[in-house]
């Protein structure tokens, strides 16, 4: 068993780091003519870059056969016996704690709040000491952590009820339009940026995996049209509660 398990992780990581090759060899082509051709000058370090882009193809491929046999089979099988039981109280708090949860953790999140924080220590929207720049950045990690919580909660509960992901989307951004106009500007482009840095490498595996595995589970929904949309409602939710934490901030 052990063997037919380290097997099928061997294969799996063989393609996967072709595809990474295969995704990253654009990049490596652009920046290489530009660099060669256009700029006419030789890499800096070049074996420090070689070596970086070879941790690179093995990071990506690690991290894809990571999601194919660990976080993907987990988020379907936990929406699975959540929606097994019957219990919607349990679902949704479980839903509730995984959006929340895995937003917290997004690195891609910690790196924006940190940065808002100081640029808004900078523009004297609050004390520019380290103590109010972390209070400051733990605020909107926990204001976008509850959003996404929230979001999941909404889409776990349109999944089971059937409801129509367009009207949520198009109202949703509705809604952001109209706070943008009364918000802080100086906390807008924060809220914006916060919705496209939470749906990241840690969040989008483990809530698409739910939504996917709630929709095969429940009778009557497809997977493929009712299953996916939680991310959307990820990256939304967040632009409305940062620029209502902004408002009240400040």
């Amino acid at each position: 068993m052990p063997l037919a398990i380290l097997t099928k992780f061997s294969a799996a990581l063989g393609r996967a780091l072709l595809g990474a090759s295969r995704d990253l060899a654009p990049i490596i082509t652009v920046i290489t003519l530009f660099q060669v051709l256009v700029l006419n000058q030789p890499f800096p370090e070049l074996l420090s870059i070689l070596a970086g882009l070879v941790l690179v193809i093995i990071g990506l491929a690690f991290f894809v056969v990571g999601l194919d046999i660990g976080l993907f089979p987990l988020g379907e099988t936990l929406a699975e016996e959540f929606a097994r039981k019957g219990s919607l109280f349990w679902l949704l708090l479980f839903a509730f704690a995984l959006g929340a949860g895995t937003t917290v953790a997004e690195p891609a999140l910690i790196a924006v709040t940190r940065e808002g924080a100081k640029a808004a220590a900078e523009a004297g929207l609050i004390e520019n000491t380290f103590a109010s720049i972390d209070r400051y950045a733990l605020g909107v990690r926990l204001t976008v952590a509850l959003s996404v919580g929230a979001a999941i909660v909404l889409g776990v509960l349109r999944i089971l009820r059937g409801w129509s992901l367009p009207v949520l989307i198009i109202g949703g951004y509705v809604l952001v339009m109209v706070m943008t106009l009364f918000a802080p500007k100086e906390i807008v482009g924060l809220a914006y940026d916060s919705g496209g840095v939470t749906t990241s490498t840690v969040t989008v595996p483990l809530v698409t995996a739910l939504g996917v595995g709630l929709a095969r589970t429940i009778r009557g929904r497809d997977p493929l049209t009712d299953g996916f949309g939680l991310i959307a409602l990820a990256s939304l939710t967040p632009m409305i509660f940062v620029m209502l934490f902004g408002t009240i901030v400040n």
